[in-house]
């Protein structure tokens, strides 16, 4: 595989394969000037001064994904994006366009013709080459130009597979709008694709070990007992169907009981994990005593209010089931864990002002960058001082409306729970705040 380097490694091999063979075919003798070969933009091969000498440009105009390779490859990652399992080349086509510059007549056509030569005859660009190009023998030691000396290591010559030039014709449409988008004259061009270059990825992945068995061997013929087929809908793995918060509640509160409704989810080492990306939490929480086969049951402590604050979480439960040596894990579901204000009911009186200033205590704690509001009523206020992690927050209400207000704490969109959600019909929890 080759490096992140690769990209400029292609470009300087074709550009040594086209400057070789210029000089190996007299190019310049044929025209009477010198001839060179450059790897600049178009724009900005002419200088500003207007005097264009002879020469071929090459440019890298496009990179685009190889189809072949793209998916070559198991995918890179787990379902919860965070665990590398595979290390998958990223399997490029590089697209250029050569151009021949020149102020005088017939140049252009006489450049262009060898360029279009040189790439014809040299249809794949062979590891000798390659090195040949990326270090030169002898060495040059230090008087290469550090850009030069970086491509070294692009590992170009020694990626699983070869680099092919084929020609890759633009119409007119597609020619136009490339020379406008590059804001220069037009000048007699060819387009070519080099196919493929793998860049191999520098971080690690999972690496299991092989199988050695697809089961237990039978006691009659002594073969594995592979796949085995079960005659029911029901999967045979541990799977949670239903997140059920305390008090029908569709969030969970710390410190309520959490029912995980299912099937296959009895036997040892019952746990829960909770896991929240953006606040990189990976937790473990033990199943409360039990072991009914259609049910976990598990409770966030409200002493660990710090460690789990109030945001949209991936849980999943591990267990090891009857008859087996490890534990298996059950489908990813969500679980929101919304605030809960603990200083409920209050009484607040306005100052001579109309202003109420109160202070809202409530678990888990808010964390920095988490948006917080209260809903007073109908109304919002923001809260005051939101810039460490706290567990009582204040809010100053101007003209604050005399009465009996319900309250909801939300923390980025999520409320706490205001409704009573056993009572027949619904009604109010006491969550409410007496203005006088």
């Amino acid at each position: 595989m080759s490096s992140a380097l690769a990209l400029a490694g292609v470009t300087a091999v074709l550009r040594d394969l086209l400057n070789d063979g210029l000089i190996n075919h007299n190019v310049a003798g044929a025209i009477g000037t010198a001839v060179t070969v450059s790897v600049m933009p178009p724009d900005r091969v002419v200088p500003s001064n207007g005097s264009e000498a002879s020469q071929l440009n090459l440019f890298l105009h496009k990179v685009t994904p190889n189809l072949g390779w793209r998916n070559e490859r198991l995918p890179a990652r787990d379902s919860s994006g965070r665990v590398r399992l595979s290390d998958p080349p990223l399997a490029l086509d590089l697209h250029y366009l050569l151009t021949a510059f020149t102020a005088a007549d017939l140049h252009s056509e006489i450049l262009l013709g060898y360029g279009m030569q040189l790439l014809h005859e040299n249809p794949v660009l062979t590891r000798e080459a390659i090195r040949t190009a990326l270090s030169p023998a002898p060495d040059v030691g230090t008087t290469l130009p550090a850009t030069l000396r970086a491509l070294n290591a692009t590992g170009l010559a020694d990626q699983i597979e070869q680099l092919r030039i084929t020609s890759a014709p633009l119409d007119t449409e597609e020619l136009s709008k490339l020379w406008t988008a590059i804001q220069a004259h037009y000048r007699p061009t060819t387009a070519y694709t080099v196919s493929v270059v793998l860049i191999e990825s520098t971080k690690t992945g999972v690496s299991p070990l092989p199988v050695l068995s697809r089961g237990p061997v039978g006691p009659v013929g002594g073969r594995e007992r592979g796949i085995v087929v079960r005659p029911d809908l029901v999967p045979p793995l541990p799977t949670i169907e239903t997140v059920e918060p305390a008090g029908k509640q569709p969030v969970a509160r710390l410190g309520d009981t959490i029912d995980l409704k299912g099937h296959h989810l009895d036997g040892t080492n019952r746990q829960v994990r909770l896991i929240s990306d953006r606040f990189g939490i990976d937790e473990v929480l033990a199943a409360t005593v039990g072991n009914d086969p259609g049910l976990i049951q598990f409770v966030i402590p409200t002493a660990r209010a710090s460690d789990f604050p109030a945001t949209i979480y991936q849980m999943v439960a591990d267990v090891i089931r009857p008859g087996e040596p490890v534990p298996r894990s059950t489908n990813h579901m969500a679980l929101v864990v919304a605030p809960h204000i603990t200083n409920l009911p209050m009484n607040t009186a306005v100052d001579g002002s109309g202003t109420a200033t109160f202070t809202i205590e409530f678990t888990p704690d808010y964390r920095a960058g988490q948006t917080v509001s209260l809903a007073l009523g109908s109304a919002e206020v923001a809260a005051h001082g939101t810039s460490v992690q706290t567990a009582s927050l204040d809010f100053v209400v101007p003209n604050a409306p005399l009465g009996n207000h319900l309250v909801r704490l939300r923390i980025d969109g999520i409320e706490s729970p205001v409704v009573d959600r056993i009572t027949i019909p619904p009604t109010f929890l006491d969550a409410r705040i007496q203005i006088s």
